[in-house]
């Protein structure tokens, strides 16, 4: 398979991962969902991920649950890291080039819930 089409076959999964966790989340909430969402890209790459995902976690508010848990999910399924907790792993053991890994798929996978969020939410 070529780079290209192994790269968009990753950008199809990621958004379709997206997609599905947009979904989850009731009309009712959509306009807090999509505040969520809308700056999370943003406050990764300011704030770093194990900042910002310890945020969203202490929240507890469903939109913040949504998107820590599909977040948490993709980066876990794309480094293989299955059957740990993820703050644990990400604060505790992840190397500096798995962090580094982890917050690349994290801003990847956040942008494709922005832009989804944004078309579902409208108003």
């Amino acid at each position: 398979m070529s780079d290209v089409s192994a790269r968009r076959s990753l950008e199809q999964r990621r958004a379709a991962a997206a997609w599905h966790a947009v979904q989850k989340v009731d009309q009712g909430k959509g306009k807090d969902f999509k505040s969520v969402a809308t700056s999370l890209p943003a406050d990764i790459q300011a704030n770093g991920l194990g900042q910002t995902m310890a945020f969203l976690r202490a929240k507890g508010k469903e939109e913040h649950n949504v998107t820590f848990d599909a977040v948490a999910g993709w980066v876990q399924q794309r480094l293989n890291i299955a059957n740990k907790d993820f703050m644990t792993w990400l604060m505790t053991e992840a190397t500096t080039e798995q962090y580094r890994q982890a917050t690349a798929e994290a801003i990847a996978f956040a942008i494709w819930m922005k832009r989804f969020a944004e078309a579902r939410f409208k108003s």
